[in-house]
C-alpha cells in the first residue's frame, strides 16, 4: 500500500519547518522515511573559469555560464527554479543586485512546496545560471557572485 502524497507532503513540511535532516515512521505494515540531503546553500569559491555545460535535450536558447572567479551558490536540491514568488511580482535578484548573507535570493520547488533559498555568501550578482521555470539538479549552479 502506497503512502497518500498529502500525508507524504506533511512529512516533507514537518522536516523542513523543524530542522530535521530525516524522519522515519512505521505504521502497523507500512513505513516510510524522509531525508534531506543538504539542509543549506552551498557557496564555493571558485577557483579556475568554470563552464557549465548545457544539456543535449535543452533549447538552443539555454543559459551558459562562463565566469572567471567568484563564488557561487548552488541548489540545495532537485525542483522547479523560480525567480520570485508569482509570475507577475519583481524577481528577488538581478544581475548587479547586491546580495547579503541570509537574503533571499530565489526558490526551488519540490514536491509541491516552495522552499526559499538564501545566500550564504555577500557579494554581487555576476550571473544567473538558470532560466525562470527550469528544473534543477542538486548540487547545480544557480548563480555566481563576486
Amino acid at each position: 500500500m502506497k503512502p497518500d502524497l498529502d500525508y507524504v507532503e506533511r512529512l516533507v513540511k514537518i522536516l523542513t519547518n523543524n530542522g530535521l535532516s530525516e524522519i522515519s515512521l512505521e505504521d502497523g505494515e507500512q513505513a516510510i522515511t524522509i531525508r534531506k540531503d543538504s539542509p543549506e546553500v552551498f557557496a564555493v569559491p571558485a577557483q579556475t573559469p568554470t563552464t557549465i555545460p548545457v544539456k543535449e535535450n535543452q533549447s538552443e536558447d539555454a543559459i551558459k555560464c562562463v565566469i572567471d572567479n567568484g563564488k557561487v551558490i548552488t541548489s540545495p536540491m532537485v525542483g522547479t527554479f523560480y525567480m520570485s514568488t508569482s509570475p507577475d511580482a519583481e524577481s528577488f535578484v538581478e544581475v548587479g543586485s547586491e546580495v547579503n548573507e541570509g537574503d533571499v535570493v530565489c526558490i526551488i520547488e519540490a514536491m509541491k512546496l516552495m522552499n526559499e533559498i538564501k545566500s550564504e555568501i555577500s557579494g554581487k550578482i555576476k550571473q544567473i545560471c538558470v532560466k525562470n521555470g527550469e528544473p534543477v539538479e542538486y548540487g547545480q549552479v544557480l548563480m555566481y557572485l563576486e
